[in-house]
């Protein structure tokens, strides 16, 4: 039997945790409350209710090798310290990478969320 397990949030972690989940031999479901991965990292010229935002020109405050997911290491020609419009772009080249967006649903309320008998 499979085990099914709820990942809370597509952001840099969510996506982590999912690959892990599938790794492991689980059936992940990824909840995002928005329209795209990304979580922090992905700015909109618009506020969203209830997500915390970036500035449209938020560089990165760490160097890249520390950054980086350990099995999908950062371009060579990307700088040390990136534009956010760079990182998004990494993030979705991960999930794209590991076939992780069929394991989201997007625009997913998390407080309606209900443990299934097992």
């Amino acid at each position: 039997m499979v085990r099914r397990v709820a990942v809370v949030g597509a952001g840099v972690s969510g996506l982590a945790a999912t690959k892990c989940c599938l790794e492991e031999g689980l059936e992940p479901t990824c909840f995002e409350r928005s329209e795209d991965i990304g979580g922090l990292w992905r700015y909109t010229e618009h506020v969203e209710e209830g997500r915390a935002s970036i500035y449209r020109t938020v560089f990165t405050n760490s160097c890249k090798e520390m950054m980086c997911y350990p099995d999908f290491p950062f371009p060579e020609d990307h700088p040390n310290y990136m534009h956010n419009a760079r990182l998004q772009q990494y993030i979705r080249d991960y999930a794209q990478h590991f076939d992780l967006l069929r394991h989201i649903r997007f625009k997913a309320d998390r407080g309606h969320q209900h443990k299934e008998a097992p």
